[in-house]
């Protein structure tokens, strides 16, 4: 014999979870994407370009094949619809593609850390606080250190100058911390929206 009660309160409870559901959906769909940002894009025809991705203080990404595209003020499908677009023309027919948030960015609860970016071969690549004053090394060690993979030799250093818009890009070698006359050392002090980049080694480097 069938509840009566039962039947019309599990109705409902599935009505509000499915109601629920959908304004989670629609409530990401229109979530604008900002630097700091982590985005797992994925391409059906190829999983070799399936990653995590950070938007950078410039509110771009960078995705193989396609190079940097503009991320920050736009949705998630106007970024998949941008990367499709982009990706196509490696493909025999327009590629499968998906792009959700993996994690948003951190909200600085206080006004005495900066933030700064670690992409490339780190052990923990991604957005980083840290205190004004800090230098490159530093920086190494709050993010993990450096991958087995990492071109410890050609460390660059990504600075954006406020006035122009320019970035400016330094190189530095992990290997003799001191520096040169030329490039940065490892004292060098981070200024906030710096973007460090641990390039991958080369074959035989």
């Amino acid at each position: 014999m069938h509840n009566s009660i039962g039947n019309p309160f599990a109705a409902l409870v599935l009505g509000l979870g499915l109601l629920l559901a959908s304004a989670l959906t629609a409530s990401a769909q229109n979530y604008v994407i900002r630097s700091g940002d982590i985005l797992q894009v994925d391409v059906l025809e190829d999983s070799s370009l399936n990653r995590r991705l950070l938007v950078l203080p410039d509110g771009s990404i960078n995705f193989p094949m396609v190079g940097a595209i503009r991320a920050a003020g736009r949705t998630v499908e106007q970024v998949r619809r941008n990367l499709t677009t982009a990706l196509t023309p490696n493909f025999a027919s327009a590629p499968t593609v998906y792009v959700a948030i993996d994690a948003l960015a951190e909200i600085e609860e206080t006004s005495n850390l900066m933030d700064v970016y670690a992409i490339g071969e780190f052990e923990e690549a991604g957005r980083k606080e840290v205190k004004p004053g800090t230098t490159l090394l530093q920086f190494l060690a709050e993010a993990g250190g450096l991958s087995r993979f990492a071109a410890d030799k050609r460390i660059e250093l990504h600075r954006t100058d406020r006035r122009t818009g320019r970035v400016n890009t330094y190189r530095f070698n992990s290997r003799t911390p001191a520096g040169s006359a030329t490039g940065i050392s490892g004292g060098t002090r981070l200024a906030p929206g710096d973007v460090v980049e641990a390039p991958q080694r080369r074959l035989f480097e």
